[in-house]
């Protein structure tokens, strides 16, 4: 399960400014107001609201004020990524930026304000100075594409087809002093003819190898579900039919890809696989069986409608953007697909059959919550897929997942701290993928945190993350929860106490959407949950001392 680095933008008020009118008073906004501010529980303000447009204004205005502290500088442009307007009418404006019409990879900022719309403070993926000597590169645009394309190879053995790189040139402030790179998108087919991606850093001075990453999310693992039992659907009439397409979430609707794949290179799709909407006669779908293609779909949109009403109702967050829009999901992609993955580029889920001997369709309803929270971290965050910040992202998506099923309280697939266990196959040889009480049961994720943890794979660098999200919300020891015994050890041989998965979801949202930046790495992590848990339950409280006992718990110190 793995983030999409070749998706576009989705903000609903992009604002560029170059920092040459940052230094001469404000920035201006340009920005509409259309979207509803995002809101976080808290002390009813004593004056109004601010909306969007009014909270992008104040940010702007206290950057231009704070260009310094922010390195902003003549040669750099800023746009907004997102808002978040507390209840209390504390504003949150997060902003990326380039230089020298470059993006800035670990050049974004969150911008945080009092009600009134005063300066508190800002959060910076990285303090250093972001300029660049020179942003003519010294290895060509063909050269990197070939050096990437190697990657690809390399990373995918066996044959590709219609393989095809496209490098950008970028700052890289993520990895040290920041130098001109060359952000390579590679795209590929693999010999069943599903897709492979990656995006690979390359110095454009040296043609040193910076980093890299695969770039689509996946997993290696009234109508009638295959997981989830029987489970309620919105439809739409359309004369004598129904159509399995939701009018009261956005308009999210499924689709059947009938087994084919998407012809997509550099984030752009040439041909997409279809969609073919799913309709039905008496409004009842499925059979709970492979032998009804739509009983997929029926998965896929349940899973959809739970993820999008645990973030509205829980976190005030109205669909996967925090603009009101649908997404759409796509179920039979490819042939025996043993991937899920959401991409932003055409803000729609994707689902694989599976091979049936590993894995069944990948249409859980925790895989589901797992790949559209990869949707959320691209809108706010936008953690890094490498290093500590790429097994955040990854923990992520397991937590909000895991969320996800518990706030749907549904007797087929109850609430649980196993990963995609209702996937797995005999063939996989364990009972999950994995599993957060004590995430090395898998193998090989990490239990702890040690200066080695950002050398994994960040499905197992995300361990340390998922351990501390148990620990949180259910404590240390042997217990059994939901008819599935656990015991989680601590690192430091503590006794932690849980405070409950509602608040861990609070908490580690709020960090997420207001603090955690693209290079934040565990310590980062700890502070940031702390201020949340701050935040929402005050300093010093029950919760916040919870927090730091479970990182403690651990090795985050």
């Amino acid at each position: 399960m793995r983030p999409n680095r070749r998706t576009s933008r989705l903000t609903t008020a992009s604002v560029a400014v170059t920092a040459a009118t940052l230094l001469a008073a404000a920035f201006p906004t340009g920005a509409s107001a259309a979207s509803a501010p995002q809101t976080q529980t808290g002390t009813r303000a004593a004056h109004p609201t601010p909306d969007r447009a009014t909270a992008i204004r104040n940010a702007n205005a206290a950057s231009a004020a704070h260009a310094a502290q922010l390195a902003l500088t003549a040669a750099q442009q800023t746009s907004v990524r997102d808002v978040i307007v507390d209840a209390d009418g504390s504003q949150h404006v997060r902003y990326d930026r380039t230089f020298r019409q470059l993006p800035v990879l670990g050049g974004d900022f969150v911008v945080h304000l009092t009600p009134a719309g005063g300066y508190r403070g800002a959060d910076r993926a990285v303090t250093n100075d972001l300029s660049v000597p020179s942003t003519t590169p010294e290895v060509s645009a063909p050269k990197a594409a070939d050096l990437a394309s190697a990657e690809l190879r390399a990373a995918h053995r066996g044959a590709l087809k219609q393989l095809k790189a496209e490098p950008q040139l970028v700052i890289d402030a993520l990895h040290g002093t920041p130098k001109l790179a060359w952000r390579t998108q590679t795209a590929a087919k693999d010999s069943l003819g599903n897709p492979v991606a990656r995006v690979v850093l390359t110095d454009a001075r040296t043609g040193a190898r910076i980093d890299a990453w695969d770039s689509i999310e996946t997993v290696t693992g009234d109508g009638q579900s295959l997981y989830s039992g029987t489970v309620p659907l919105e439809t739409t009439q359309s004369g004598s039919t129904y159509q399995l397409k939701d009018p009261t979430r956005g308009n999210t609707y499924t689709g059947d890809a009938q087994n084919k794949t998407d012809l997509c290179f550099f984030g752009i799709c040439f041909v997409r696989a279809p969609a073919v909407l799913f309709t039905d006669a008496d409004n009842h779908w499925g059979n709970g069986t492979n032998s009804d293609r739509a009983t997929a779909g029926v998965d896929a949109q349940y899973g959809t409608n739970t993820t999008w009403d645990y973030y509205k109702n829980v976190h005030g967050r109205t669909g996967i953007g925090g603009d009101g829009k649908g997404s759409y999901n796509r179920v039979h992609y490819g042939s025996n697909y043993n991937n899920a993955f959401w991409d932003d580029s055409c803000f729609c889920m994707t689902y694989g059959d599976g091979d049936g001997t590993t894995f069944g369709p990948l249409v859980a309803l925790d895989v589901a919550g797992h790949e559209m929270s990869h949707g959320v971290t691209s809108k706010t965050a936008a953690l890094t897929y490498s290093g500590e910040s790429g097994g955040l992202n990854e923990a992520t998506s397991d937590i909000m997942g895991t969320l996800v099923e518990w706030y749907a309280n549904n007797s087929s697939d109850k609430g649980d701290y196993l990963i995609g266990e209702e996937i797995v196959k005999p063939g996989f040889g364990k009972p999950a993928l994995r599993f957060m009480d004590k995430p090395s049961t898998d193998g090989n994720s990490a239990d702890c945190w040690s200066s080695g943890v950002g050398n994994l794979d960040v499905h197992y660098s995300s361990g340390v993350a998922n351990h501390f999200a148990y620990l949180l919300s259910e404590g240390s020891g042997a217990k059994v929860i939901n008819g599935v015994s656990y015991n989680s050890p601590t690192c430091n041989g503590s006794s932690v106490s849980g405070i409950g998965h509602d608040k861990l979801g609070k908490i580690w949202y709020r960090a997420l959407t207001v603090y955690m930046t693209s290079s934040t790495n565990y310590a980062a992590a700890r502070t940031a949950t702390l201020n949340a848990a701050k935040d929402l339950y005050g300093a010093g409280s029950a919760e916040q001392n919870a927090v730091a006992a479970a990182w403690s718990a651990v090795s985050v110190n």
